[in-house]
């Protein structure tokens, strides 16, 4: 007989992890041995400190991400001032050997 494999995508395993989790948090906190207003404020509290952190991680991401901005302008600041001064001196080498060529 033919063995047929059965093979799970890692998107269907990572979807049944994460339901998996958010079953066993909802269970947990069902029958938790606290009331359910001492629940909401601990769920509140968890909810506003975890909003904190995301806008602090936001902010420092944002402040990289400028300085990374202002880094690769600067980079094509100095290559643009490269590619200026190549062409430059490839023009006067052209004049010279023009010069020297015609006369």
């Amino acid at each position: 007989m033919e063995h047929e494999r059965s093979s799970c995508s890692a998107q269907t395993v990572l979807f049944a992890f994460l339901g998996g989790a958010i079953a066993g948090t909802i269970a947990g906190i069902l029958f938790a041995p606290k009331s359910g207003e001492e629940t909401r404020r601990e769920v509140k509290g968890y909810a506003r400190r975890t909003e904190e952190e995301l806008i602090e991680k936001a902010k420092e991401a944002r402040a990289a991400l400028d300085e990374a901005i202002e880094r690769g302008k600067h980079f094509a600041e100095e290559k643009r001032a490269d590619v200026e001064a190549a062409v430059k001196a490839g023009k006067e080498a052209m004049k010279e050997r023009m010069e020297k060529c015609c006369s």
